[in-house]
């Protein structure tokens, strides 16, 4: 997503992370390599609402430093798993899900609103579980179709000043956020028959989206949740 935005013309890139520096860096390589700048911050949203103050403070900062003017575009993708079914809750892992899926990114957008421009964009990263029914995620399912419903009801307020708000639910992408699993015998193949597309989706599936959403050709959308699961369980 961060190399689909530079491609499109973004100049400067901020790059959070929680643990993986080698990653990041690796994504703000690219990022540089396309020509614009990036900046990495370092934060853990697993304590919410105190780590998107800093995240949102840090990101400011740097906009300052680089002589740069607010925010173009904000793309909220943070998510943990945390798989549990019903009976499998425990209270630690449901905080942590919910502190990170949906309490971090509401608070950004909530200490960022007034540093977007008009006519900026907001994209957050839902799931596909949120129109699915997913009992092995109940906390995680929660936590993105609580993101969704707070993005609708956000974008009203937003768009007086003509800043957008959609979300994206992707399926399963093959990214580290499924890595526990997707390589088990059969899993793959499971996940290609669900979908419609007949494969499991890449990063760049649904970074092309949200490269569509932060662009000039999605400006009359708003309050919206693009499906990018390759036709999952249709």
């Amino acid at each position: 997503m961060a190399v689909a935005l530079a491609q499109e013309g973004a100049t400067l890139v901020g790059i959070h992370y929680a643990n993986d520096s080698v990653a990041a860096g690796a994504v703000a390589k690219r990022v540089d390599e396309v020509g614009a700048s990036s900046v990495l911050i370092r934060a853990d949203l697993s304590c919410g609402a105190p780590a998107a103050a800093l995240l949102a403070k840090r990101w400011r900062d740097e906009v300052n430093r680089h002589g740069a003017s607010g925010t173009d575009v904000l793309v909220s993708n943070t998510g943990i798993n945390g798989a549990q079914s019903l009976g499998d809750l425990d209270a630690d892992t449901v905080s942590r899900v919910l502190n990170v899926n949906l309490v971090a990114p509401l608070m950004l957008l909530h200490h960022l609103s007034h540093h977007i421009n008009n006519h900026g964009r907001v994209i957050g990263i839902s799931s596909g579980y949120a129109r699915m029914a997913a009992p092995t995620h109940v906390a995680y399912t929660a936590s993105k179709a609580g993101l969704e419903a707070a993005f609708r009801a956000i974008a009203v307020e937003l768009a007086q000043r003509g800043i957008t708000v959609n979300t994206v639910r992707p399926g399963v992408i093959d990214t580290d956020i499924n890595a526990d699993w997707i390589d088990e015998p059969g899993a793959r193949d499971a996940v290609a028959a669900a979908a419609a597309l007949q494969r499991v989706g890449q990063p760049d599936d649904v970074a092309d989206i949200v490269g569509f959403l932060a662009g000039n050709s999605s400006r009359w959308m708003t309050g919206q949740s693009l499906d990018a699961t390759g036709g999952t369980h249709l």
